[in-house]
C-alpha cells in the first residue's frame, strides 16, 4: 500500500496539512506513525478526502460529516444514499426559505423604489397628503406595491410613523461592530475549526481592499456555507463585519473589522492580491 507523510497528501489532495490535521483531531481523518513520530496515510486518505470535501460543499456540519464517514466507511452505496438524502433535504429546504425571502424583500424594495419615482416632486414638507407615507390611503400605514419578482401578488411596505427614528436605531445596530471588543470566544479546537472552515470556504477567492477590510469573489454556490459562517462568527467575534453581495454566478463577500482587529482579519482572510 502506498503510504504519503503529510505535505504529499496535502499535494495530493489539495487540502492543506493544517486542514488534515485538524480533521485528524476531529476523529475525520486517522493516520499511522513512523518510528520518529511522522504521519502516515494510505492511498485511500486521498477518497475519505474527497469524500469530506464533497460533504462540507453541501453545508454539512463537521458533526454530520463524522457520521456520514462511518456509514461511507461499510461500503454500501445505498446505506450512503438513505443517510444523505435527509439531510440535503432539510439544507435545500433552509436555502429555498433564505431564498423566498430575499426575494420578497427584494421586490419590496424594488416597488418601493418604483412608488417612489412615480410620486411627483414636492416644495413643501413631506407629509401623509402628498402619497408618500400612505399612497392609495392617507390614513393608512402601509403601502401595497406590485413587485413583480412575486407573480403581481401585492408586497406591503410598512412605513410607520416613527421610520425616521427606526431606521436611525437600524443605521446604529449596523455600526455595532466598530466599538464591539476585539476578542474572540472560542478557542482551542473550535478556533481550529472555525479557521479550516473559513480557509476551505474562500479557497480561490479574489481579493481586493476595500476600506476597513477586504472583498473576496466566490462562486455563488458557496452563498448558503459562507452565510452560515459569517452568523456563527458574528456570534464568537462581534467586532467583524460581514457583507454579502450576489452577482450572477458570482458571491462578493465583504468583511471588515476595526483597525486594532486588522491582524485577524488578515490571519482569517487573507492578504488582498
Amino acid at each position: 500500500m502506498t503510504s504519503m507523510r503529510i505535505s504529499q497528501l496535502a499535494e495530493r489532495s489539495g487540502v492543506p496539512a493544517t486542514t488534515l490535521r485538524f480533521y485528524e483531531s476531529a476523529g475525520l481523518l486517522s493516520a499511522d506513525r513512523t518510528p520518529a513520530g511522522y504521519r502516515m496515510y494510505g492511498e485511500d486518505a486521498v477518497d475519505r478526502l474527497a469524500f469530506i470535501g464533497a460533504a462540507k460543499h453541501l453545508g454539512l456540519a463537521l458533526e454530520e460529516i463524522g457520521e456520514l464517514v462511518g456509514v461511507w466507511e461499510a461500503g454500501a452505496c445505498r446505506d450512503v444514499k438513505a443517510d444523505l438524502r435527509p439531510r440535503i433535504s432539510a439544507r435545500l429546504a433552509e436555502a429555498e426559505a433564505r431564498a423566498a425571502e430575499l426575494a420578497a424583500f427584494t421586490a419590496s424594495l424594488r416597488g418601493a423604489l418604483a412608488h417612489l419615482d412615480a410620486l411627483p416632486d414636492r416644495a413643501g414638507r413631506c407629509d401623509p397628503e402628498c402619497g408618500f407615507l400612505a399612497p392609495g390611503s392617507p390614513t393608512s400605514g402601509s403601502a401595497p406595491v406590485t413587485g413583480g419578482a412575486l407573480g403581481g401578488q401585492p408586497v406591503d411596505v410598512v412605513l410607520s410613523p416613527g421610520w425616521r427614528a427606526a431606521a436611525a436605531e437600524a443605521a446604529a445596530e449596523a455600526e455595532r461592530w466598530r466599538s464591539a471588543p476585539v476578542a474572540c470566544s472560542l478557542g482551542g479546537d473550535g478556533l481550529r475549526e472555525r479557521t479550516a472552515r473559513w480557509r476551505e470556504a474562500v479557497a480561490g477567492a479574489a481579493r481586493t481592499a476595500v476600506p476597513e477590510g477586504l472583498r473576496l469573489t466566490l462562486p455563488v454556490d458557496r452563498v448558503t456555507l459562507v452565510a452560515e459562517l459569517a452568523a456563527a462568527e458574528q456570534q464568537c467575534c462581534p467586532f467583524f463585519d460581514f457583507r454579502l453581495h450576489l452577482d450572477g454566478p458570482h458571491l462578493h463577500l465583504e468583511v471588515r473589522a476595526p483597525a486594532d482587529g486588522g491582524a485577524l482579519l488578515t490571519d482569517l482572510f487573507g492578504p488582498t492580491d
